[in-house]
């Protein structure tokens, strides 16, 4: 019975993640005239911050998300979301492209985490142990240094090639784990690989981000005290059993405290 269902929990926590920064006054090009478009996985489309729109189906869009409450906020003259749940790279460019044009003059993306595979790596490390956890990541360490740069330089590209005159600000991850504390569930070993991993794959994105001419926002330092294992509020949902998909994504609060911020700022 046990074996049965921790078979089924890694199952299904694999399918159903998406793997999926201070407030000040509006930058001073954050003009009502923008035209923004947000690209990207479900960190982008808010899955774990809740009030999911009905049209976003399995993409779950929420009200709550980075670009949603730039939207909000900033009212800019258009703003559309096509980021979708399980985004990948080849997602973006065969599926959310279509949606810029050269009259777009704002672009957001965070993508690349489900390239080099987060769900079934947090599935991993979860379900097998530190040994195979430890292996998980090294393996997508390996993959994100030889094939992340090319993906995201090819969605860049297409980002460029679509809307010439934008502005693009490329969203990163944050850190799961903040280390040297007492905290259940994963060894410290594991959790410092798994840490790891994520910055490998910021600092690959900051990388290709700058060799494209786009500005890189870093949500790194901003959910430091927040993360899991932290004596802060949580910002990210530690795994839950009871919805599974919700599990290592921002909460509201990491949406609105962190990522918001720090996409805010960049925009400008």
């Amino acid at each position: 019975m046990r074996r049965s269902r921790l078979a089924t929990l890694a199952l299904t926590l694999a399918a159903s993640l998406g793997v999926t920064l201070t407030l000040g006054a509006a930058p001073a090009q954050a003009a009502a005239t923008d035209r923004y478009v947000a690209l990207g996985d479900s960190y982008a489309s808010g899955v774990g911050a809740d009030s999911y729109t009905s049209e976003s189906g399995s993409c779950l869009r929420s009200t709550n998300a980075y670009p949603a409450l730039y939207n909000t906020n900033i009212r800019p003259a258009s703003y559309r979301s096509v980021a979708c749940s399980g985004a990948t790279t080849t997602d973006v460019i065969n599926n959310q492209l279509s949606a810029l044009s050269s009259t777009t003059t704002l672009v957001s993306v965070t993508i690349g985490g489900n390239d080099v595979g987060f769900a079934s790596i947090m599935s991993t490390c979860v379900l097998q142990g530190e040994t195979q956890c430890v292996a998980a990541v090294q393996a997508a360490e390996d993959k994100a240094r030889t094939q992340l740069p090319g993906k995201l330089a090819n969605v860049y590209n297409g980002i460029r090639s679509r809307a010439p005159s934008a502005r693009v600000v490329v969203v990163g991850y944050p850190v799961f784990y903040q280390l040297g504390t007492v905290c259940v569930g994963l060894s410290a070993t594991s959790r410092a690989k798994i840490n790891e991993g994520i910055n490998l794959v910021d600092d690959i994105t900051r990388t290709a981000a700058t060799s494209a001419g786009f500005t890189f926002a870093d949500v790194r330092s901003i959910f430091v005290g927040h993360q899991l294992c932290s004596y802060g509020e949580k910002w990210l949902h530690a795994l839950n059993y009871l919805n599974l998909t919700v599990s290592y994504h921002p909460t509201a609060a990491g949406q609105s405290g962190g990522y918001y911020p720090v996409f805010r700022s960049a925009a400008g």
